[in-house]
């Protein structure tokens, strides 16, 4: 599968689905009761300063029970306590890196996520091969900050040369590339991904 030898994923829609709105419908009742958990809670922009580490799961629950109806709090905390059971295993890509892994390649995940981050992705078959993980809340860092793709490499004694990251997004892409990575933009088709891998020299 090519000459690099560790291959650094993201966690959401890679490894496993997020999508606030599927998260807030399995919640609550109808589509507009759906819509308003979704906007006081996922779609807020304070849900970036949870992940940066900027603010704590305290915090952002303060912030979206003062932006949820109060007839929706209970489902605001339940949606808060459990949403993470209901995130989807992505297939493709975790049989990829369980077959990679036995293939003698390094397997790292690389999370712009919250300090709760296991909760969601030791659902994955991935998790259980992991080299390594980086998440941005305990970093305070995020990408597409290159430097946070440099706390993985110093960290795990990594060669950025050696690596390909792999995000749905291309900034994030683009940030690896400019840490000395090379990077994969990942729309759904991890066979494409596989195909990738095996063009490397």
């Amino acid at each position: 599968m090519g000459a690099k030898r560790n291959i650094v994923f993201d966690m959401g829609n890679v490894l496993m689905t997020f999508d606030g709105r599927e998260f807030a419908r399995v919640f609550t009742d109808s589509e507009e009761d759906a819509q308003a958990l979704y906007e006081g809670f996922f779609g807020r922009g304070e849900w970036t300063l949870l992940d940066s580490g900027t603010i704590d799961h305290a915090t952002m629950m303060r912030v979206a029970e003062a932006h949820t109806p109060e007839r929706l709090l209970p489902n605001l905390h339940a949606c808060f306590d459990h949403w993470p059971e209901h995130s989807r295993v992505i297939g493709g890509t975790n049989d990829l890196a369980l077959r990679l892994h036995d293939a003698g390649w390094g397997v790292y995940v690389l999370s712009n996520a919250n300090d709760r981050i296991e909760q969601q992705l030791s659902q994955a078959p991935a998790f259980d091969v992991l080299d390594g993980l980086v998440v941005s809340a305990r970093e305070r860092l995020m990408k597409p900050d290159p430097a946070i793709f440099r706390v993985l490499c110093e960290r795990y004694d990594l060669d950025p040369a050696s690596c390909v990251f792999v995000d749905d997004n291309l900034d994030n892409c683009a940030g690896a590339r400019v840490a000395g990575m090379d990077a994969f933009h990942f729309t759904g088709n991890a066979a494409e991904l596989e195909a990738y891998l095996g063009t490397l020299a």
